[in-house]
């Protein structure tokens, strides 16, 4: 005959018991909370593909006219945002101190401004750019975190956009651009959370049909642009820095 169950006799074995169950549960609610808030893969960071920007690159004529000493025609003048360029945030979240899986990625296609090109036989010259992303657009996986930063750390809804102003020219010669993905660093002034900071940031370039692409990232920590790190309770936290990524794909004007 199957044996039942017993159940605690004395109160200290009843206390005994419910401490068990108050256990499993909470641990049950935390590995749920886990993988409800936290995602288990998110988006690789921006990177250029040298193949990418080799099966787009330049065309022999335009090829020719830059050696020929006047690629100013094809290339020189003002250049903006076009379709497929994103910007956003990438950070690591904790839960408690278990650190999640990956990446916690926002990402906005809602950036406006462009930049001033000048091109010479042998190089390519941004002189000017300027650069607005409206970060109270940005989404991610979980609409819960989405929702959150309109009012702790980015506090979009205070500080809807932020900006990127080149403060010294860039040069890359046209030999590293077309067909290939050169690597270059431009300086600026970046406006986040309302706060001004100059910064160089790494970036690669590549020069792909008519398009001009750039990517690149910045890591800072929070209070550099005046932010505190989100923390949801105490419970749902991040680590001390931050990123800041973009790729830009510019065409001619």
């Amino acid at each position: 005959m199957t044996k039942l169950i017993r159940r605690p006799t004395t109160k200290r074995g009843t206390a005994i018991a419910i401490a068990a169950s108050v256990g499993l549960v909470g641990v049950l609610a935390f590995l749920a909370v886990y993988f409800l808030l936290f995602p288990t893969s998110s988006p690789s960071p921006f990177k250029l593909s040298a193949s990418a920007a080799a099966s787009g690159q330049t065309s022999p004529s335009s090829t020719a006219t830059a050696r020929a000493g006047s690629p100013s025609a094809t290339l020189g003048s003002r250049w903006t945002i076009a379709a497929g360029s994103q910007a956003g945030y990438r950070v690591r979240e904790k839960l408690a101190f278990l650190p999640a899986q990956s990446d916690a990625v926002g990402r906005t296609s809602q950036i406006t401004g462009g930049a001033t090109v000048t091109a010479s036989k042998d190089t390519l010259r941004v002189t000017a750019a300027s650069f607005t992303v409206a970060v109270n657009t940005l989404t991610s996986d979980r609409s819960m975190r989405d929702e959150r930063i309109h009012s702790i750390g980015l506090e979009s809804d205070r500080y809807p956009t932020a900006t990127f102003v080149l403060s010294s020219p860039v040069t890359v010669s046209l030999s590293a651009l077309s067909g290939r993905v050169a690597h270059v660093s431009a300086t600026g002034t970046f406006n986040i959370h309302g706060t001004s900071r100059q910064e160089t940031v790494p970036l690669e370039m590549s020069l792909s049909g008519s398009t001009l692409q750039t990517a690149g990232a910045l890591t800072f920590p929070w209070s550099a642009f005046n932010m505190t790190a989100p923390s949801v309770g105490g419970f749902v936290n991040v680590t001390e820095h931050a990123t800041m990524e973009f790729d830009l794909r510019l065409t001619r004007v």
